[in-house]
């Protein structure tokens, strides 16, 4: 494997030069569609891809992301941002506007099984997904050669329970170093700490081999055997303080028998938290994800 392919990095730069996004979410009412659309016309851009949704049209919750193309979006966009503050103040709004070629500097934290870090390397190789990938930290040195073969740093922390709060004061320095916007579990195998999680709400991304939420916590897939179970699965959810139990992302389930023994069955679930995680993953990286309370909405 090498790194990124730089082709598919020029490509995505030379397409979307000129390609924003605009996100929000706010009480229900009329107009809002209407002030956001007349925004986008006045700085001459044009809408590409519109999706939004209303919890419930008299006194629910309006989720909106538009993609849009500007000329010279780099040199307009912080005029852009400020003109659209009284917007965002006339309707109490939860918004952003981004350039979609700025991607997000991203950190992968894995343990021993390196089935999902493979994927997302992989994906992000192949120009699957676009992201600044800037780090791998991990609590053992297994993945070590797979992650500095592509030109990634590689930080090992050793982490346990009785130096959970020390090593996660290495991370959170690393991860201010590096600037780091999103931080995947890929099948990091350590409880996160209050602190941890509160300095990075909505940013951190895990994968849980369960179907959630059956069979939270350990040795899962030995608990659904004993129980007989038909479908197993894989979810992709924020990280919150209740242990799996934050905001889902994505979930996708394959049928199973009586002839699947615990290792049939790891091997069934492996495949699928791959594929979960890395749906995931592209989706944030697009900002299709708006999070409402311990749910989510995804415009995929």
């Amino acid at each position: 494997m090498q790194p990124i392919n730089k082709t598919h990095l020029k490509r995505f730069q030379g397409k979307y030069e000129n390609r924003g996004r605009i996100l929000l979410k706010c009480a229900d009412r009329p107009g809002i569609v209407a002030a956001v659309s007349k925004f986008l016309f006045g700085h001459n851009a044009n809408i590409i891809e519109s999706s939004q949704y209303s919890s419930d049209p008299e006194g629910g919750t309006f989720f909106l992301r538009i993609e849009f193309e500007c000329p010279d979006l780099a040199g307009k966009l912080s005029s852009m941002n400020t003109a659209f503050k009284p917007i965002g103040s006339d309707f109490q709004m939860e918004w952003k506007i981004v350039q979609v070629t700025d991607l997000k500097k991203t950190a992968i934290f894995v343990s021993k099984e390196p089935h999902c870090l493979l994927e997302l390397l992989w994906a992000w190789q192949s120009g699957d997904i676009m992201a600044d990938l800037s780090l791998v930290l991990s609590n053992h040195e297994d993945c070590r050669e797979i992650v500095e073969s592509l030109g990634i740093p590689f930080h090992y922390i050793p982490a346990a329970k009785e130096i959970r709060k020390e090593a996660e004061a290495r991370q959170l320095d690393l991860l201010k170093e590096y600037g780091i916007e999103l931080i995947i579990l890929a099948r990091y195998m350590q409880i996160l700490t209050e602190e941890f999680v509160a300095a990075n709400p909505n940013r951190i991304i895990n994968i849980h081999h369960s179907f959630l939420p059956a069979f939270i916590g350990a040795r899962p897939y030995e608990r659904a055997y004993q129980r007989g179970v038909k479908l197993i699965g894989a979810t992709s959810h924020y990280v919150t303080n209740e242990l799996d139990e934050g905001p889902i992302i994505e979930q996708d389930i394959e049928r199973v028998s009586h002839h699947d023994h615990v290792d049939e069955l790891k091997r069934i679930g492996r495949s699928i938290e791959r594929s979960v995680l890395a749906r995931a993953v592209k989706w944030h990286l697009e900002d299709r994800i708006l999070v409402d309370g311990n749910k989510t909405v995804v415009f995929s």
